[in-house]
C-alpha cells in the first residue's frame, strides 16, 4: 500500500515553516496537517497572508499540507484555495442544549458551508471525538447524510473509534465513500484517584504509543488495504505521558505503522 504518511503538527504549532519543514521531513513524514488557530503560528486572522507562504516553505522541504485544523469561516476557505490545501478539518461539538439540538446546529453550519466548499474547491472533513462531540464515525456519517460527497468527508480516527467501542473492520467500509483522511493514534483507559471524601475514582482516556492501546492499527490498515485506500494517513502525535519526547514517540509509531501496513499488503 502507498499512503501519504503525515503528521499533525500541533506539538510544534508555534514554529515558523522554516523550522517546521525540516523537523517534519527529518522524522520521516511527507505530509502534514497544520493548525490554523489563535494559538498557532498561522492564525485565522492571518491565514490569508501567512498560509500560502507557510505551505510553500513546507513543500520546499518535501512536505505536502493535507489539511488544516481550523474553522469554516470564508477567509479560511479562501486561504486554503490560495495555498493549495485541499481540506479543513473540524469536529462536531455538543452544547449544553443536548445531542439532538447540537447536531441540528452543527448540521446547519455544515449546510451553510456548502457554497463555500463549492466556490473555493476546499473540502470539509469532520472527525469524531470522544466526550462532548459526535463521537463515532457512524454518527458523523449521519451528520453528513445528503451533503455533497465530493465536498464533505469523514476523518476516521483509530483512537476515537476504539473509545466509541467500534471495530475498524466495520466502520471503515461504512465510511469508505466519504473517507478523506485516516488518523492514527491510540488510547487506553486509566483510573483516576478519587476526590477527598469520594468513593472510588473514574476512568479517563490516556493516549499511548500505537502498539499499546485499544485500537488495532493492524486491523485498520488491513481494512484499508481491502478498500484500496491510498490517501493520507496522519499520526496525531498525541501522548498523555510527556516523559518521552514526542518526536521520539512519533518515529517509533511511524515505523510501527509502516510495518503493519506492509504486513497488511502481503
Amino acid at each position: 500500500m502507498t499512503f501519504l504518511w503525515s503528521v499533525f503538527t500541533k506539538p510544534w504549532s508555534a514554529l515558523p515553516a522554516d523550522s517546521l519543514g525540516p523537523l517534519i521531513s527529518g522524522l520521516g513524514f511527507a505530509g502534514a496537517e497544520i493548525p490554523v488557530r489563535d494559538t498557532a503560528h498561522v492564525t485565522p486572522a492571518e491565514a490569508g497572508r501567512l498560509l500560502p507562504e507557510f505551505t510553500a516553505r513546507l513543500r520546499a522541504e518535501g512536505v505536502e499540507v493535507i489539511s488544516v485544523a481550523g474553522d469554516l469561516r470564508e477567509p479560511v476557505f479562501a486561504a486554503c484555495r490560495e495555498a493549495g490545501v485541499p481540506m479543513i478539518r473540524v469536529m462536531a461539538e455538543l452544547g449544553p442544549d443536548g445531542y439532538a439540538a447540537s447536531v441540528r446546529r452543527v448540521r446547519k453550519r455544515l449546510e451553510d458551508a456548502v457554497p463555500l466548499a463549492e466556490r473555493y474547491g476546499v473540502q470539509v472533513g469532520v472527525q469524531p471525538h470522544h466526550g462532548r462531540y459526535v463521537s463515532s464515525a457512524l454518527g458523523v456519517m449521519d451528520l453528513l447524510d445528503g451533503l455533497p460527497v465530493q465536498h464533505f468527508r469523514v476523518i476516521w480516527d483509530a483512537a476515537h473509534d476504539a473509545l466509541a467501542g467500534d471495530d475498524p473492520r466495520v466502520t471503515l467500509p461504512l465510511v469508505a465513500e466519504r473517507l478523506g483522511i485516516v488518523n492514527l493514534k491510540n488510547v487506553i483507559h486509566v483510573r483516576t484517584e478519587p476526590a477527598a471524601g469520594a468513593v472510588g475514582g473514574h476512568w479517563k482516556p490516556w493516549f499511548v504509543p500505537g502498539p499499546d492501546g485499544l485500537a488495532d492499527w493492524s486491523a485498520a490498515l488491513g481494512q484499508l488495504a481491502e478498500l484500496g485506500y491510498t490517501g493520507p494517513v496522519c499520526l496525531s502525535g498525541q501522548y498523555s505521558d510527556s516523559g518521552v519526547p514526542v518526536e521520539e514517540r512519533l518515529v517509533a509509531d511511524l515505523a510501527a505503522a509502516r510495518e503493519a501496513a506492509g504486513a497488511a499488503a502481503v
